[in-house]
């Protein structure tokens, strides 16, 4: 069985998801307030981009700086969405932007360019990994502290930080785990 949340109430609505194929769209009335709404059974658009449920490739190129991993939530299924070496912008999906790390959510309180992470080589030739705000409407969480206009801040692979409603940990390039 699984669970929805009515975007309305905040309430659950379970359903059985095995009756249903991958990509068929399913329409809801929620039994506390009424609302309609609807979803789409795990199917991504960006699935090429964004691996749904496997490890990035790991290998000597830029683009083996780990990954972010956008946790489920009421907004979209988990997400796994590989960082290369210079600025990963990370916000909403939405064609033609300049998002090089976009997360498909219909989440309103994800900006298209939220904010940005950038990955370099610290001096012991390790992997540093450095948050800032893209400036965005609803603000970027690291600990439960916003972060300020202009500052930035160091974020170590484990590190869980916030995006509007939406919760997303990063991954180093030798994590295996979720």
């Amino acid at each position: 069985m699984k669970r929805v949340r009515c975007p309305k109430c905040d309430q659950y609505v379970t359903f059985d998801e095995t009756r249903y194929a991958d990509g068929q769209s399913l329409v809801f009335q929620c039994i506390h307030c009424g609302r309609q709404f609807g979803i789409r059974m795990g199917v991504s658009k960006l699935k090429k981009i964004q691996r749904e449920d496997k490890e990035p490739e790991i290998d000597n190129s830029d683009c083996s700086c780990g990954a972010i991993v956008v946790i489920e939530n009421v907004f979209h299924f988990k997400q796994v969405i590989p960082l290369r070496m210079g600025e990963n912008i990370i916000g909403r999906y939405q064609r033609d932007s300049r998002v090089n790390c976009p997360i498909e959510t219909v989440d309103p309180s994800v900006d298209i360019t939220h904010c940005v992470i950038t990955v370099s080589r610290a001096n012991d030739g390790s992997l540093r990994y450095v948050l800032r705000d893209g400036p965005s409407n609803t603000g970027t969480f690291v600990d439960n502290q916003i972060l300020g206009d202009r500052e930035r801040r160091v974020i170590a692979p484990g590190t869980l930080f916030t995006i509007g409603a939406t919760s997303i940990l990063l991954r180093g390039k030798d994590d295996s785990q979720d």
